[in-house]
């Protein structure tokens, strides 16, 4: 063997063996856990000593390859592996009590108490029966009685979901300032499963009864997402004399698929919001069996934020859940605009888009995607992230029902945070930051040449001043505060009280971004694993805000004689209740902004 070919075999060799073995462990699907992770790169470190052996008397360079090679499939494998998963008990304390027993409409079951016994804690509590099978993509069905005692003291399994790899999700994490240390062994996730109709329950330890209901959507795009968060966590709510229940139900492909197919298969002729139709029989759930667990069925607030505030947005205009709820809280986001820019189709586009899933999947027939294995399915590259104007959940666009005065509220709190587009777009330019020459184009992308140039002389001093952050908050006022602002302005004209905000405080986690304010409003600051994250003033203001939501969800009016005064929204005043540093009444600081925004709107098709 020549000197040439030599150098080439022992270079390429012991890079391709291992790159090849990193490639059939992701195409089967093998490095999926911590466990298998560290097989994996033992099996990567036999082969790198072995090539180190048989290159032991060449030069440093030769071996060095195998150390290199190894090196490289390392960071492969760590990269794209997935997270740990486990089991996530209901509470977080060590030293666990369990409840008595609790009899609900389909049988008993057990959960936990809070560390200080003040509150009640079930968690993975059945509401329909499992969609598997025939029965996915289906309305949910009833739930089944069940004998002997359901242990409630652990979450159910998320809704099937794409997850990402260990090291982006800590980028991710890191990114957000969540913490440091990567996911894929000291941050694993709740296992999940297409098995995932379960809500859970947080409830104070009294024997008082018709307590106040808050019944919480989670957000994510309706693509992710899970009940067991920390931010959802609602033992503070309880303490404040509210039960607290959060819902899980059918994400992307599962919960947002529209086919013609199954509509025709469909009684109701429905397809496209299995999701929202989870919700709906969650909320009937609630409605059947709030006696049995001390609560007032008469007195339900929903609430939700990001994809769940569209999710409140749609519930609020759904002929199907009339009387199933009394009040709303709608956080950073809303479908009750004309042409929504976001999480909203008709169904013809929904036709169109989906049927890219089936093309995906070489598939035919409805018969044909459910033969599909979930696991396999949740991969598609088209996952639904909109609900559909069916004619049935939803039969017509939410704006109209407000202006025909048929929506379902009687009172309305909602709101938006100051920087609600920055976690969106800032990754999107990140190697390419927005300045003041290519502002008015991409401007341009997101409406058209002439909207774009009405904001840029609207905004030409920001600009001038900051191009980069005016453009963020031009998008964020387009995604988030034009439609809070337009559906405050048509609830209060249907009759409805409203009450609006805007959240400003910074702070060392998600600051005032999206998402932002969920911890501060259900009170989990407190309560955060790392205190580093926040100070006295963090402290402070959640529990001003918690108080706000939590007098909302007993009577409607957040006010009380300790908290500055939280006055119904006007037209003709624009006030908002800032929650910063301060929490005062401001005048809605977009207003110059808003005329261009859905002049825009108005004009889509």
């Amino acid at each position: 063997m020549t000197k040439r070919k030599t150098v080439l075999f022992w270079i390429f060799y012991p890079l391709i063996s291992l790159l090849a073995l990193a490639f059939i462990l992701f195409y089967f699907d093998l490095a999926n856990g911590p466990m298998a992770l560290f097989v994996l790169e033992l099996v990567a470190l036999v082969l790198g000593m072995f090539f180190r052996f048989l290159l032991r008397n060449k030069k440093f360079l030769f071996r060095m390859i195998p150390s290199l090679s190894f090196l490289l499939v390392s960071v492969i494998l760590i990269s794209f592996s997935k997270p740990a998963i486990e089991r996530k008990r209901g509470v977080s304390h060590s030293q666990v009590v369990e409840t008595d027993t609790l009899t609900l409409k389909n049988g008993d079951i057990k959960g936990l108490y809070s560390e200080d016994q003040k509150v009640e804690v079930y968690t993975g509590i059945p509401y329909a029966k499992a969609p598997v099978g025939d029965l996915r993509w289906k309305e949910p069905q009833d739930v089944e009685n069940w004998q002997g005692v359901k242990d409630c003291t652990y979450f159910a399994p998320r809704a099937m979901q794409q997850d990402g790899s260990a090291v982006m999700s800590t980028l991710v994490d890191i990114y957000s300032a969540k913490g440091w240390y990567p996911d894929y062994h000291m941050n694993p996730r709740q296992d999940m499963s297409e098995d995932c109709l379960y809500l859970n329950i947080w409830r104070p330890h009294t024997e008082e009864t018709n307590l106040p209901i808050l019944f919480y959507i989670h957000g994510g795009s309706l693509t992710s997402g899970t009940t067991g968060f920390d931010d959802y966590n609602g033992e503070e709510m309880a303490r404040h004399g509210v039960i607290f229940i959060n819902v899980a139900y059918r994400l992307g492909v599962f919960g947002f698929f529209a086919n013609e197919e199954l509509k025709n298969e469909s009684s109701n002729h429905t397809t496209g919001n299995y999701g929202l139709l989870d919700q709906i029989k969650a909320l009937q759930w609630v409605n059947d069996n709030a006696e049995y667990f001390h609560g007032d069925k008469s007195n339900i607030t929903i609430a939700g934020e990001s994809a769940g505030s569209s999710c409140v947005s749609a519930l609020c205009t759904s002929p199907l859940a009339k009387g199933l709820f009394k009040r709303a809280i709608g956080e950073s986001s809303s479908l009750a605009i004309k042409n929504p820019p976001h999480t909203y189709r008709n169904l013809d586009d929904a036709y169109k888009l989906d049927k890219k899933i089936m093309d995906e999947f070489h598939c035919s027939s409805i018969e044909e995607m459910r033969k599909i294995k979930a696991e396999d399915l949740i991969k598609t590259s088209f996952a639904p992230q909109q609900v559909s104007l069916d004619g049935y959940v939803l039969d017509k666009q939410p704006y109209e029902v407000y202006q025909e005065k048929n929506n379902n509220e009687e009172i309305l709190l909602n709101g938006f945070n100051v920087k609600e587009a920055d976690a969106f777009v800032v990754p999107k330019f990140l190697f390419s930051p927005t300045n003041k020459d290519n502002i008015k184009e991409r401007l341009a992308d997101y409406f058209n040449e002439d909207i774009a140039n009405k904001l840029v002389q609207v905004y030409e001093k920001e600009i001038n001043e900051d191009a980069f952050s005016t453009f963020n908050e031009i998008i964020s006022i387009y995604w988030f505060m034009n439609p809070h602002h337009e559906w405050s302005r048509i609830a209060l004209d249907a009759g409805v009280k409203v009450y609006s905000y805007q959240f400003t405080k910074e702070n060392r986690y998600h600051s005032n971004y999206h998402a932002g304010e969920l911890i501060y409003a259900y009170g989990n600051v407190r309560h955060d694993k790392h205190s580093y994250r926040y100070d006295d003033s963090d402290i402070k203001l959640s529990d001003m805000m918690v108080t706000y939501w939590s007098n909302f969800a007993k009577t409607g009016d957040p006010n009380s004689s300790s908290l500055p005064t939280w006055r119904e929204y006007s037209v003709s005043e624009n006030n908002l209740l800032e929650f910063g540093n301060e929490v005062k009444e401001i005048t809605d600081p977009y207003l110059k902004t808003y005329p261009i925004i859905q002049e825009y709107m108005d004009g889509q098709k």
